[in-house]
């Protein structure tokens, strides 16, 4: 298998956003410990081949992104490369887990399964990788759901999630990707998540209410913004 970096490169070899070449210097305790992860990830994924590439685009995607807006690009690297580990789980085993775990979203958790697998993965993986610090498993746990309050890290990975290059160019996934370093972090995430929103609608799929919520606290929340300039 080629290296993340260069399915990277490859993927946007035309036309690539300048951003895509934006560097991040590590020392070598942080090397070593990305080698890990990501070795972890593609024993984890390894029947999955191509969510394994789309975890490792997303650690790079983050890395880059962390690095342009100012955060932390390592713990952001490693939030990507982590992000779907538990998407090795069927559908039924995803439920199952997410149950045993205790959580609850006030619906069916088979009306929700597709946003479990964060949920589960930032309440397991803590046990495994205890070096890592709640920023990462609270990014995790909220790169698909999203949240009306998310931190900086929490924004990074989920833009990255969203468009990472080896994500297929919808229109929206270009004008996404064209607003990194021009718009701020929170109107990227705003764009992502609200373009997901409607997406699940234009799909007519179901739409956790949860979402609905998170949606018009956001709204709300820039409209006082815009109020108090």
């Amino acid at each position: 298998m080629s290296s993340p970096s260069k399915s990277l490169e490859s993927a946007w070899a035309k036309g690539g956003p300048s951003w895509l070449d934006v560097s991040v210097e590590y020392g070598e305790d942080q090397l070593a410990f990305i080698e890990g992860y990501e070795n972890a990830a593609r024993e984890q994924l390894a029947p999955k081949p191509k969510r394994l590439a789309h975890s490792l685009s997303v650690g790079l995607t983050a890395e880059r992104l962390a690095a342009i807006y100012g955060v932390e690009p390592y713990l952001a690297r490693v939030a990507g490369i982590l992000h779907d580990w538990e998407k090795v789980l069927t559908a039924r085993e995803s439920i199952a887990r997410a149950s045993g775990l205790g959580i609850e979203l006030g619906v069916e958790l088979a009306l929700v399964e597709p946003l479990l697998h964060g949920m589960i993965a930032a309440r397991e993986l803590p046990e495994r990788f205890p070096e890592l610090p709640d920023d990462v498993w609270q990014a995790i746990d909220r790169h698909t759901l999203g949240n009306a309050h998310m931190s900086p890290l929490d924004m990074v990975v989920f833009v990255a999630d969203g468009i990472e290059p080896l994500r297929r160019p919808a229109d929206a996934i270009k004008r996404q990707r064209k607003l990194v370093g021009k718009a701020s972090l929170s109107d990227l995430y705003w764009e992502c998540f609200s373009d997901g929103v409607s997406y699940v609608i234009e799909t007519r799929r179901y739409l956790y209410p949860g979402t609905l919520s998170i949606y018009n606290d956001i709204v709300l929340e820039r409209t006082q913004e815009r109020g108090d300039k």
